[in-house]
């Protein structure tokens, strides 16, 4: 799988493998001695789950893209990789082009949901909707930096965007994420999906 995958991205002229790992706790070694723009995920590793392994990475390197690549279709199993902080998810049985398409909106900072797992993305999040309190109680001002951040766009972008400083769209950014008790930007993304703030 492993000689394959790296095969298949060879074959594009836009990106290069750097390192290759077979379990969590050298992806995190691999990730602080590498630091690659993308790392590149499987949830199912001995010695760390790729969950905790997401976790890590992104505590001390959030600027590192993480893209799941999995057989895993189960609610739970995704949940818990957007809350680690994945960027994007895939399923091991999706075509080439859904990795190419995930790898590519990573690396510019856009989330990416594999389409299979979309809807059910969607779905738990408004059979939610009793629990997460609606996007209204917001400000305007935070919708406005909900939107763009689900859009994709990193904080210095939202900053000129909206005439703010980076610190003020960092409060507004922490505010609505803890109003609507989402944890990362992965969530907030599927969030805004979920109630139609953006589409897919």
């Amino acid at each position: 799988m492993r000689d394959g995958l790296q095969a298949l991205l060879a074959s594009e002229p836009d990106f290069k493998v750097v390192g290759v790992t077979v379990e969590g706790e050298s992806a995190v070694r691999a990730a602080t001695t590498l630091h690659p723009d993308i790392v590149l995920m499987d949830l199912s590793m001995q010695h760390m789950s790729g969950t905790d392994a997401i976790t890590r990475i992104k505590r001390t390197h959030p600027e590192i893209m993480i893209v799941v690549l999995t057989f895993h279709k189960e609610d739970k199993f995704i949940q818990a990789a957007l809350r680690a902080g994945a960027d994007a998810y895939v399923l091991k049985d999706d075509s080439r082009e859904e990795l190419f398409a995930a790898l590519r909106s990573a690396v510019t900072g856009r989330r990416y949901l594999s389409p299979s797992i979309l809807e059910r993305v969607i779905v738990s999040y408004l059979d939610r909707s009793t629990e997460t309190p609606s996007w209204q109680i917001l400000t305007n001002r935070e919708r406005e930096v909900m939107k763009l951040i689900a859009e994709g766009c990193r904080t210095k972008d939202i900053a000129v965007q909206l005439t703010l400083s980076p610190r003020t769209v960092e409060r507004h950014r922490t505010n609505l994420m803890k109003k609507l008790d989402l944890h990362n930007v992965s969530a907030v993304t599927a969030y805004a999906i979920a109630n139609g703030i953006i589409s897919q």
